[in-house]
């Protein structure tokens, strides 16, 4: 038959073409057809940049190739290089090259289609017929596919077809496309890139301190030093290495830019370095338009230190797995990606946002910021997991908003991506299948919101922030009023009570108020927090630990 011919000659020039062939006959004609318009549309428009990328959220892209064995690899042999969110034929790449995969796949086209109805044979041509630009969609996904993907590829003939794919499935791309970033990370080279920039000695010292003078206080605390040092880690990326991005200073007076809404085009080395995405800041004094790449490679990161959320979470993971942390990738389908650092002593993975400077308040996001979460999924050189129900206490609502792929179809691409992940050994793989089962425990067990998760978002501007959404239930502010007694008696006695989480107004019949933070004006960096293994309750300022309850008399003279 066709396919057998073809892979037998044409196949050992291209093993891509050959592997397209194994497909079924349907999954073929309809990735190939894709395929020749991709390279139509470059051939017949040699000098136009918008027929050289392909948007990996694509969802033409992400349902009818990324899951077709063979599919992305006749890509990469026309020429077509891994971004951030797209695929690029560059410049440099042979125009000769791509015509000549896409002319062996037009001939196994021609070929199938004129074994079942000759008048839709498709002639091989050195002029392409014409063909309209593929639309593309807007997409989340906040990395593309590197250098990895070429080996992964080849192996995709556990995903989904694309014949079972739903048109609103590209969140399938995004998986394939993480699992992939996230072994940049395990980079020996870049790992001591990182760690050249991280101050290790320091942070440990301040990280061991902290925690002498907890033991002290507990001696049979399973915190470790790893745990304080993570938390140390957090603090500085925060405060001193990496720094948040709203609008740029002027390059040339220094003066105060505004972002515009439009894209600049990439040029040759912010595409090196996998910015896709450039955006325009111009400054209204001297009229001159700046440029903000947005770079999705972590060396680049550890040198320009600064971005917005994905840049963030980008870097902070790997300076995590520079530490020897294990680090997981966390992308979330409603806009913001971060970390998870799994925590050998309390044998359990923490929640880690490098830009709030927050550890382990999962609620955070649906219960601080207001966000409708959905998908929420992690990713690391082991294995990729949907963790969405870690960060919601409100399941059913949840459950309501996951329409954009059938669950079956999620398990089994994700178990599909599990399967082709790094090669683990039995004691590796038993270790992991321990950690799943205590997560799915995690996740089915009921959850209430902290103090620490009920404050919206720190990061960004107010204005960004605002329309984003994410600024939170703004609370009221508390005061209290003399009552008639109080006012005779010229005295307010108020007590809080740190154990029972409540205050009394001893100088109004004992009154009671709970919740600590119904009982203040405003507070800021200030938390109580009920710590079950130490067998203990704190109030955390950043300068005080308060173990006593709080009490407060007023007496007017």
């Amino acid at each position: 038959m066709a396919a057998a011919a073809l892979g037998s000659s044409s196949g050992s020039a291209s093993p891509a073409v050959a592997e397209l062939c194994q497909n079924t006959p349907e999954t073929f004609l309809e990735a190939s057809k894709l395929l020749l318009t991709y390279a139509d549309n470059i051939l017949r428009n040699p000098n136009d940049e918008k027929y050289r990328s392909i948007r990996i959220g694509n969802t033409a892209f992400s349902t009818r190739l990324l899951p077709v064995r063979g599919a992305v690899e006749c890509l990469f042999e026309m020429g077509f290089e891994e971004g951030e969110t797209h695929l690029i034929f560059p410049k440099k790449a042979s125009v000769e090259q791509l015509q000549k995969i896409r002319d062996l796949i037009a001939i196994e086209r021609s070929s199938r289609l004129d074994g079942s109805n000759k008048s839709h044979k498709v002639e091989l041509s050195q002029q392409p017929a014409a063909s309209t630009q593929l639309p593309t969609t807007p997409s989340s996904n906040p990395s593309g596919l590197n250098q990895h993907t070429r080996n992964h590829q080849g192996q995709s003939s556990d995903l989904p077809s694309a014949s079972t794919v739903t048109p609103d499935s590209a969140i399938l791309g995004v998986l394939q496309s993480n699992i992939q970033h996230v072994l940049v990370y395990e980079s020996p080279a870049l790992q001591e890139k990182a760690l050249a920039c991280i101050p290790v000695q320091e942070l440990k010292r301040k990280s061991q301190e902290k925690l002498s003078r907890v033991r002290k206080l507990d001696k049979g605390t399973n915190i470790s030093d790893e745990d304080f040092l993570l938390l140390e880690l957090l603090h500085w990326f925060k405060e001193e290495f990496f720094h948040w991005v709203n609008n740029i200073l002027c390059s040339k007076c220094g003066g105060q830019t505004r972002s515009r809404d439009r894209s600049l085009l990439p040029n040759d080395d912010e595409l090196k370095w996998g910015a896709k995405k450039v955006e325009d800041h111009y400054c209204d004094a001297c009229q001159f338009s700046n440029r903000f790449p947005r770079y999705n490679n972590p060396e680049k990161l550890l040198e320009t230190r600064c971005g917005r959320c994905g840049e963030w979470a980008n870097c902070f993971t790997l300076c995590c797995r520079a530490l020897g942390f294990e680090a997981r990738y966390v992308w979330d389908y409603t806009d913001h990606v971060w970390t998870e650092v799994y925590s050998p002593s309390q044998q359990r993975w923490l929640h880690c946002d490098a830009c709030e400077d927050v550890c382990d308040k999962p609620l955070l996001y649906e219960i601080g910021w207001g966000k409708k979460l959905s998908y929420v999924i992690a990713f690391s050189k082991d294995e990729v997991v949907d963790v969405t129900w870690r960060y919601s206490c409100k399941h059913e609502e949840v459950i309501a908003r996951r329409t954009k792929v059938k669950e079956a179809l999620l398990r089994e691409t994700i178990n599909g991506l599990n399967q082709q992940a790094t090669v683990l050994s039995e004691n590796r793989r038993k270790e992991l299948l321990q950690r799943i089962i205590v997560e799915l425990v995690e996740f089915i067990s009921p959850k209430t919101p902290k103090p620490g998760e009920l404050g919206g978002r720190i990061s960004g501007s107010v204005a960004w922030r605002v329309a984003r959404g994410e600024m939170g239930l703004q609370r009221k502010e508390t005061s209290f009023i003399p009552s008639e007694n109080e006012k005779i008696s010229k005295q307010l006695h108020l007590c809080y009570n740190i154990v029972k989480d409540r205050y009394v107004r001893v100088s109004n019949n004992n009154q009671t108020i709970s919740g600590w933070e119904n009982g203040v004006w405003k507070m800021e960096s200030i938390f109580r927090k009920v710590e079950t293994d130490w067998h203990m309750i704190t109030i955390f300022t950043p300068m005080l630990i308060f173990l006593v309850p709080l009490k407060l008399f007023w007496k007017q003279n």
